[in-house]
């Protein structure tokens, strides 16, 4: 699988790492975030802020008891807490509201292209209408790069854990609705919930023209990788870090140039990691997977993008090749456009 679509070869792109690495690092690198979900970015005040807008009464007494509830044990412990503080987005001005803020911090923090994943079956669930998600966060993104120097692509993301049929009658609504969705994703509770469980879903969205992602190989097996690869057709794997316990499929990943877009902080906040130090991520580069750095749902994780690169760092000792590679990575995976690509890798080169 190609995902340079011409506008970086992976020859170009040493070359650049080597040029890159001999000069001055930038203050903050380029980047691409390809791996967000933005209700994951609500951070606590925030939550507090629309909660009043809307008159709703938290289960928390203030800031301190809703952060002390961010401590995790797993993903479903996480995912309890994320659906919960969901209810504070009602209308399109809470999800503009959200969206704005997370666009204003990515860019403080070097992203340059971001493709933002959404629930909206997580609304839907909750009486929001596919409208008011769609769009209250797409209205913003339609400024995005004008506004916050940030171009932008939104993907609708599925949950593993409801039926397919729930997840085909949201799709063929975003359809009918001309919703400015590029991609698809599979999020949420991994374990027991296979990626060949949504075949027809993938099968769907291919004929519709959309691109394809999945979570695969985070809490799940190595096996749900290759899944979402040969099942659903994906062209990018969210986390994947799983893939390091077989051989075979690491050959085959690095052979195919298979993004993995890996989540550190996240990792370690859900206990799939213990601690940064034990992260794969050094062993990920040195296999030479197209592996690159990303902040999941950073209100909840402990930091974006930038944080993730400065916590990798300091528990690492990333070196400067590698700081930049993954950031030459995560804009050759994106689904910009070639120009855009070519952009991004001219600033990160400079």
């Amino acid at each position: 699988m190609d995902t340079y679509d011409g506008a970086a070869e992976p020859n170009d792109q040493t070359a650049l790492l080597n040029e890159t690495e001999a000069a001055a690092a930038p203050p903050i690198m380029p980047v691409a975030e390809l791996h967000l979900h933005i209700e994951g970015t609500l951070e606590p005040e925030l939550i507090f802020a629309l909660a009043e807008r809307n008159g709703i009464d938290l289960p928390y007494s203030g800031l301190d008891e809703l952060r002390a509830r961010y401590e995790f044990t797993d993903l479903q412990s996480f995912l309890d807490l994320y659906y919960a503080n969901m209810a504070v987005l009602r209308t399109e001005a809470d999800f503009a509201d959200m969206t704005r803020a997370y666009l204003a911090r990515a860019a403080a923090g070097g992203v340059r292209h971001a493709e933002i994943m959404m629930d909206p079956q997580a609304h839907l669930s909750r009486g929001v209408s596919l409208e008011t998600c769609v769009n209250g966060v797409a209205s913003v993104l339609a400024t995005s790069q004008e506004e916050f120097g940030i171009s932008t692509l939104l993907i609708a993301a599925f949950l593993r854990d409801l039926s397919e049929e729930s997840a085909l009658e949201v799709l063929e609504a975003l359809l009918a609705m001309n919703a400015p969705i590029v991609a698809i994703g599979l999020d949420s509770a991994e374990v027991g919930n296979p990626p060949a469980k949504f075949e027809r879903l993938f099968a769907r969205a291919g004929e519709a023209g959309l691109r394809r992602i999945a979570h695969a190989g985070e809490e799940g097996p190595p096996s749900y990788i290759i899944e979402a690869l040969d099942v659903l057709g994906v062209e990018r794997i969210d986390h994947g870090i799983r893939c390091m316990e077989d051989p075979d499929l690491v050959e085959r990943l690095v052979a195919d140039r298979v993004p993995l877009t890996v989540c550190p902080l996240s990792n370690v906040r859900l206990r799939a990691v213990d601690m940064l130090t034990d992260h794969p991520l050094p062993a990920m580069l040195a296999a030479g997977l197209n592996v690159s750095v990303h902040s999941d749902d950073p209100a909840y994780f402990g930091g974006y993008v930038d944080d993730n690169f400065a916590q990798l760092e300091s528990a690492m000792v990333l070196s400067e090749f590698d700081r930049v590679r993954l950031a030459a990575n995560s804009i050759g995976s994106s689904f910009a456009t070639d120009e855009r690509k070519a952009e991004l890798l001219a600033e990160l080169s400079g």
